[in-house]
């Protein structure tokens, strides 16, 4: 497949949004009679990680299964990403989100305390070519509150909407002696729609370049054959740190309507929801279209598909219904 050569103009990007930051600024009143929790990691199997070092706190308005507890961004797990209940608490915000014109995932007031800094990392996953972003409203900021991105320093201005490359290397770091820098910030799955969003030098790398665009999903997904639903996937597959998902032994993996009819893949002793993509294709919930089960329309095997920008790479397995 010939592919186009583009890079993004920046590291990052004011969007064509602007919202009501004095509407954002009087909601928090409503989530702030209490200390949100300390941002801290999960495993893949849910277990809690260390806390962050530093005075960097969470309330979480969408999470893995609506956990109203769940600081992280979370990713593929048992349960798809709904709104906990501190959305409804924000009724502005939550007409936001409902016109963000992409699926979204994790969403997350965070606020970063007077003297806090982070530790450079990167967060992988938010890249272009996988299909997935990372968005950013400030609510609260002040000129020595920055993110530093990619070694570039940004202090973006409360009601504006942002898009950063967080696959880059980056920090916060707050400097005031007395405000708290509070952002909200998007994790969802890049759309053509989304796309839109960004201002015109974006929009040739966002058309012809090495970019993964989602795209709407059939409202009620039928998996075509009966359940359960057994088959031997590459151990890659549902390794998303695999550079090669696509390859390594095969090993049993097992489809099933679970808790509130949720389907899920069981592979390797995780449970993975899956959602429907574009197509008769199913996705990762909290995954992009970067990976896809296309089961045959007979139920006589699953093409799995690896996306990267604008290649594709597939493999057909043979699976089928399990016999009682």
């Amino acid at each position: 497949m010939t592919t186009t050569s583009l890079t993004a103009p920046a590291e990052a990007t004011r969007l064509l949004r602007v919202f009501d930051s004095g509407r954002l600024v009087a909601e928090l009143t409503a989530v702030t009679s209490h200390t949100w929790n300390v941002q801290r990691t999960h495993t893949y199997g849910g277990q809690a990680g260390q806390a962050a070092a530093t005075d960097w706190r969470v309330l979480p308005l969408r999470s893995l299964g609506g956990d109203p507890e769940r600081t992280d961004p979370g990713g593929p797990g048992p349960q798809p990403f709904a709104a906990t209940r501190w959305l409804d608490e924000l009724p502005y915000l939550a007409q936001i989100l409902d016109s963000v014109p992409a699926p979204l995932n994790a969403v997350r007031l965070m606020a970063l305390g007077p003297g806090a800094v982070s530790d450079p990392h990167c967060d992988p996953k938010y890249r272009l070519d996988r299909g997935i972003v990372r968005l950013h409203i400030p609510v609260v900021t002040d000129p020595g509150a920055v993110l530093v991105l990619d070694g570039v320093e940004h202090c973006w201005q409360p009601g504006t909407c942002w898009y950063g490359d967080f696959s880059r290397e980056h920090l916060v770091r707050n400097t005031s002696q007395t405000v708290t820098r509070i952002h909200v910030v998007i994790d969802a799955l890049l759309t053509p729609d989304l796309a839109a969003w960004f201002p015109g030098p974006w929009q040739e790398l966002l058309t012809h370049g090495e970019v993964l665009l989602n795209h709407p999903a059939p409202a009620c997904p039928v998996w075509p054959a009966g359940l359960p639903y057994e088959a031997l996937l590459p151990s890659g597959f549902a390794d998303f740190d695999a550079p090669a998902p696509l390859d390594g032994s095969l090993i049993p993996a097992r489809i099933d309507q679970g808790a509130d009819n949720i389907l899920a893949l069981t592979i390797a002793g995780r449970t993975l929801a899956l959602v429907p993509a574009s197509g008769t294709e199913f996705r990762f919930s909290g995954w992009s279209e970067q990976r896809t089960l296309q089961p045959d329309s007979d139920g006589g095997g699953l093409t799995l598909r690896v996306r990267r920008g604008r290649a594709l790479a597939d493999r057909h397995v043979t699976a089928a219904p399990r016999i009682p």
